[in-house]
């Protein structure tokens, strides 16, 4: 699952170690551009990505051996918080304090196929609401580039290109300032072009004379599109590199969905 961000930062000369969490923090800290210190960031949000995120289950349906947490280098772990803070914490306080003998254990907690479906339902609420969240935010942020002067101009990094062969060439944008990732489609060039070349080991695709490379720094722009059904969506057009000859100008221009 690491293995993007492997060859991702194998590409610009660094080795990442995947083999505890340990070593990861180890390798993503030295792993520093001083020509760009953004360059670190976007190791460890990619990093980040990798990793399965953390599941509440009973422990009594799994092998001990998969108890362990990646993340936090930790063979055992479960949340201990505070009881007045979510729902899980609550549940794990009254398990652990029949387990010291502290308290009774209540009758629905000793059956292994309720903690299976309470886990279950908490795993299927924490998605919603971050799926709740990510709505939000999209919303707001097209609230924020609607109308006059929503228009920017930002510097954006490149988190992946599509090197794959026979598809439209693109590439995966972040723009720093705003948090907003986006798809640039370079759509004035055709996925069979003789100019276009796609290194799939270097995470990078080349048109005539322009390179552009997982990593690289680029210039776009963010603009609200107004779409049938008064639906919106939010655009971003590339600007620098420019990947368009002369004979492209009349075509229609690069641009990218928020994801």
């Amino acid at each position: 699952m690491f293995q993007p961000l492997i060859s991702k930062a194998h590409c610009r000369g660094f080795e990442i170690e995947i083999e505890d969490s340990k070593r990861l923090a180890d390798s993503l800290d030295k792993a520093v551009m001083e020509s760009d210190p953004y360059f670190n960031k976007l190791l460890r949000i990619l990093s980040t990505r990798c990793m399965s995120p953390a599941q509440y289950f009973c422990s009594g349906e799994y092998k001990p051996t998969e108890w362990h947490h990646y993340g936090l280098a930790a063979p055992v772990y479960t949340h201990f918080t505070s009881p007045i803070r979510r729902y899980a914490d609550v549940c794990v306080h009254r398990l652990l304090a029949a387990a010291i003998g502290v308290s009774p254990l209540p009758v629905h907690l000793s059956s292994k196929s309720y903690l299976h479906d309470l886990t279950a339902n908490m795993n299927r609420r924490h998605r919603s609401a971050q799926l709740a969240g990510r709505a939000s935010v999209q919303l707001h942020t097209l609230i924020f580039f609607s109308g006059e002067g929503g228009e920017k101009e930002e510097d954006a990094y490149v988190l992946d290109v599509e090197t794959s062969e026979g598809i439209e060439p693109s590439f995966t944008v972040i723009v720093p300032r705003y948090g907003i990732e986006g798809r640039v489609i370079l759509s004035n060039i055709a996925a069979n072009d003789p100019y276009l070349t796609r290194d799939a080991d270097q995470h990078s695709i080349t048109y005539k004379d322009d390179t552009i490379q997982v990593f690289d720094k680029v210039r776009v722009r963010l603009f609200v599109n107004e779409l049938e059904d008064h639906q919106r969506e939010l655009v971003i057009d590339l600007l620098e590199p420019d990947f368009e000859s002369q004979n492209d100008k009349e075509r229609p221009k690069k641009r990218a969905r928020e994801h």
